[in-house]
């Protein structure tokens, strides 16, 4: 055994170490002793071993009866008084580390529980003060208080502020008798809904001619006969196509309806907290038994209206929800109801469009009749002027509604310029109310400032001459179902090398004037016998007005003709049609408003193809239609009779 000299004394190894493990068995004691107190609290701790008379023993300066004081408090058992020896202390420690650890362990699972059990309790206590609230408001007759009732008032104030009418909804016809220009598309409209069997239609024609007007108007009327389906409470729901905005997820969808589930902002309250989908009825549903009109159908989206024409077919919107459990005792009846049978959606669509018809949707067309609303006339728009002086109460200075037609073709733009110039009237005047209207003059200066003011142009230019013109011919045109006059002007000179001449035109009049330009260059050269590669010709549409359709041809002949020849053509005369390449006038669209465009513009006489000759509108004053059916028919009306040049390019016809 090896010895240790400390000094003049001799220690031996054991003891050395035996001290050593005496020292680290104090401390771990003495650590145990610190983190229980830590643990439990210092105050508890002194408690608890005073109770377990383990209280001396955590004070003794031996190790053996601290390690048993803090047994006692480990194990709560006051039991325990045998003192264990050194060789058990490392033992006894090992256990009373692993106990102390069990207990702080536990000690801060219940912690945690206690926390969350707390939130919970609070979380719960809140629900119940904000029900008891509710009930509480809901007794007590709302949560009014002083700001929200000043508040009330101060709306309630606002109500009362009233401007008067809109000048335009007064003076909107208010029966069928005062829309004007429109006798035929009235009576086929009201035809077409008053039936037993009513059906949907569609309106085309060009905008401020009375489709909103005449369409709510025939609801009135069908519903004082007896045969018809309408009842006397039927609605007319009323909406802009183009202004239409949809959620293709069905989110939202205010034309035919849609489901609000818990999750989506919309769902009420009462249905989100219990997790219940709620069905929102659209439009569809709200013209249910009456008409829905949509103003500008052509310009509704187009998913959205293959969705309209289903809801046609089956008279009914269904819903769906992933979100619906037809089992669930908190479903309202109604809510089941509109999830397993549908909503009802039996209406009679009625849609206006200033589109061409081609532009829409066939389905649609295909289950729809088609009705045609005509262009304003002048004399139209004048009666439109003078009926509104009526209702105004004022008096026109003479001249004022010949003014008005020049700057439209509307009769709701007609209207505006009308009550803007009553405006300036009463500016003028210095008009003080008293007497109302009587006796206020709407004047041409007061027209004519609305004119300026609005930079307002005319309408149509008058081309209309009693003279003629070599290489100028008046064709006719079509523009949102406004017709107008086309100069279409053309030269010829002798081309530098004879067979080398070519042809010219504007390519931004279309493709389809391209092809009428060589149809009439094969006629020229059949009624002329002349080689048009002698000539450099060249043709023009004045304005480069763009030509969709073949119905220029005729006229682009007679230009080129004209032109060739140094025939003069007469400016009092419009022509329209197709021209095949054997001379033939084909049929074109449009012939109604192609005749009031000629009629604006001051023509006398307008040429049409024979085979549109049933379409010319009865009643026709200032204006004379003549069907063609060939060229030559077309020279006889349109060129200088029997002069020498004529006999010698066209013979005695």
């Amino acid at each position: 055994m090896k010895d240790f000299r400390d000094g003049d004394r001799v220690i031996n190894y054991n003891e050395k170490l035996l001290d050593i493990k005496d020292k680290q068995s104090r401390g771990q004691v003495d650590a145990l002793v610190s983190l229980l107190a830590d643990a439990i609290g210092a105050d508890k701790l002194v408690l608890k071993a005073s109770k377990l008379g383990a209280l001396d023993l955590l004070r003794s300066d031996s190790l053996e009866e601290r390690a048993l004081g803090l047994k006692k408090i480990v194990y709560g058992n006051p039991t325990l008084d045998s003192l264990p020896q050194k060789e058990e202390l490392p033992l006894i420690i090992k256990e009373l580390q692993d106990r102390i650890a069990d207990i702080i362990a536990r000690q801060r699972a219940e912690e945690e529980l206690e926390q969350k059990i707390t939130e919970k309790m609070q979380q719960r206590h809140e629900q119940y003060i904000e029900e008891i609230t509710r009930e509480v408001l809901k007794k007590s007759g709302g949560p009014e208080n002083a700001q929200t009732l000043k508040r009330l008032a101060i709306l309630e104030r606002e109500n009362q502020k009233k401007l008067s009418r809109n000048i335009l909804e007064m003076l909107r016809p208010g029966s069928i008798q005062e829309i004007v220009g429109q006798e035929r598309g009235v009576r086929a409209l009201i035809s077409k809904i008053a039936s037993p069997f009513p059906q949907h239609v569609l309106i085309f024609g060009p905008p401020g001619v009375g489709k909103t007007t005449a369409a709510r108007l025939a609801l009135e009327e069908a519903k004082k006969l007896k045969h018809s389906p309408f009842g006397k409470d039927a609605p007319f729901v009323e909406v802009n196509g183009a202004s239409l905005r949809w959620d293709p997820r069905e989110a939202t969808n205010p034309l035919l309806g849609s489901v609000h589930d818990p999750i989506y902002q919309g769902a009420r309250r009462e249905f989100a907290d219990s997790g219940v989908p709620e069905p929102k009825l659209g439009l569809v549903s709200e013209a249910n038994g009456g008409v829905l009109f949509i103003d500008e159908i052509g310009d509704m989206d187009p998913q959205l209206l293959n969705k309209l024409i289903k809801v046609l077919e089956d008279k009914r919107v269904n819903f769906s929800s992933s979100y619906y459990d037809p089992h669930d005792p908190r479903i309202p009846q109604y809510i089941k109801k509109l999830f397993e049978e549908g909503a009802p959606a039996d209406f009679i669509l009625i849609g206006a469009t200033t589109r061409d018809p081609h532009e829409l949707n066939p389905a649609l067309r295909s289950r729809c009749a088609e009705i045609y609303f005509d262009p304003l006339t002048p004399e139209d728009i004048k009666s439109v002027v003078e009926n509104a002086a009526v209702k105004l109460g004022v008096s026109l200075e003479p001249g004022v509604p010949d003014i008005i037609c020049r700057y439209t073709v509307e009769g709701r733009k007609a209207v505006s310029i009308l009550a803007d110039a009553y405006g300036y009237s009463l500016y003028r005047s210095g008009y003080d109310g008293k007497n109302g209207s009587n006796g206020v003059i709407i004047t041409s200066e007061d027209v004519y400032e609305v004119v300026r003011s609005s930079r307002l142009v005319p309408i149509a230019k008058y081309l209309g001459k009693d003279s003629s013109e070599i290489g100028k011919a008046l064709g006719l045109g079509i523009y949102n179902f406004v017709g107008r006059v086309l100069e279409i002007e053309a030269v010829a000179f002798d081309a530098r090398k004879p067979g080398k001449g070519r042809m010219h035109f504007n390519e931004t009049a279309g493709s389809m004037t391209k092809d009428s330009v060589f149809n009439a260059a094969a006629v020229i050269r059949q009624i002329t016998n002349k080689e048009l590669t002698d000539f450099d010709i060249y043709v023009n549409i004045v304005g480069g007005a763009r030509v969709d359709g073949p119905s220029a041809g005729v006229a682009i002949l007679l230009a080129m003709l004209s032109a060739i020849t140094k025939v003069p053509v007469k400016q009092s005369v419009a022509v329209t049609g197709e021209i095949s390449i054997g001379g033939k006038i084909k049929p074109v669209g449009g012939i109604i408003e192609k005749i009031y465009g000629a009629k604006m513009s001051g023509m006398e006489t307008v040429l049409i193809p024979s085979e549109n000759k049933a379409e010319v509108p009865p009643g026709l004053m200032g204006i004379q239609v003549i069907p063609v059916k060939t060229i030559e028919d077309v020279l006889k009306h349109a060129c200088e009779k029997k002069t020498a040049k004529m006999r010698d390019f066209y013979g005695s016809y």
